[in-house]
C-alpha cells in the first residue's frame, strides 16, 4: 500500500466533527510529519498495545492532526488513556445501566457489582481498540494488516471499513473504494456483539 498517495488524497478533505448544522463549517484534514520508529515504540510501551502494520505505516507516513484525531506524538497522556479505555467503559456502562450481558461470558452473576467485575475481567482479555478518529477504532490484534475499523458506542458496534484504507475512503468520502470482500476479518468479542 502506498500510504503517501492516500495521504495526498486525504490532505484537505472536508470533514465535520460533532453535530452538523446548516451554519457549521467543515474542518479540513491536515497532517504533521509521520511518527518516527522511536515514537511508535514509546507509544506502544506507554499504552500497552502494538500498532497493526498498516496503521503503523499510515501513521509513519503522516500523522493526522486536529479535532477528533489522537495525537500520539504530543497529546495529553491521560486523555489518550481515557480514549483507549472508552470501549471497555462503554460496555461496562451497558452492563450496569442497560442489563447487558454477552452470552459468551456464561451465566450472569445476580449482583450488579459481581456482574461488573466479571465483565471487566472478560473485557481485559479481548483485543484492545486503537482510536483512529472520534469513536472509530481498529483492533490491535491480530498484529497483521487488514483489521477492520469499527465504529464504537457502548455495545453499538458497526464495521465502518473492512480495512484501514477502506475506512479512510469511507469516512472522508474519497473515491476508489473497493467492493466489500465476501469474508471480512472479524474481531473476537467486538464483532460478536448484536
Amino acid at each position: 500500500m502506498d500510504w503517501s498517495q492516500l495521504v495526498n488524497e486525504l490532505r484537505g478533505a472536508e470533514y465535520h466533527r460533532g453535530v452538523v448544522t446548516e451554519s457549521s463549517k467543515p474542518h479540513r484534514l491536515a497532517f504533521d510529519a509521520g511518527l518516527t520508529d522511536d515514537e511508535i515504540v514509546r507509544t506502544e510501551r506507554q499504552y500497552a498495545f502494538t500498532f497493526p502494520p498498516d496503521l503503523r505505516a499510515f501513521l509513519q507516513t503522516a500523522l493526522p492532526k486536529g479535532d477528533g484525531f489522537p495525537d500520539w506524538r504530543g497529546g495529553n497522556r491521560a486523555q489518550l488513556g481515557t480514549w483507549l479505555d472508552s470501549p471497555k467503559e462503554g460496555v461496562l456502562f451497558d452492563v450496569e445501566e442497560d442489563d447487558f450481558w454477552f452470552e459468551g461470558w456464561g451465566v450472569k452473576p445476580t449482583s450488579r457489582n459481581d456482574a461488573l467485575r466479571a465483565a471487566g475481567r472478560f473485557l481485559d482479555k479481548v483485543p484492545r481498540l486503537i482510536p483512529i478518529y472520534g469513536h472509530r477504532m481498529m483492533p490491535c490484534q491480530p498484529i497483521e494488516a487488514g483489521n477492520p475499523v469499527l465504529s464504537i458506542h457502548q455495545t453499538d458496534i458497526i464495521c465502518y471499513g473492512f480495512d484501514l484504507e477502506d475506512y479512510l475512503r469511507h469516512e472522508f468520502d474519497l473515491p476508489g473504494r473497493k467492493p466489500w470482500p465476501e469474508t471480512a476479518r472479524t474481531v473476537p468479542f467486538w464483532s460478536d456483539l448484536p
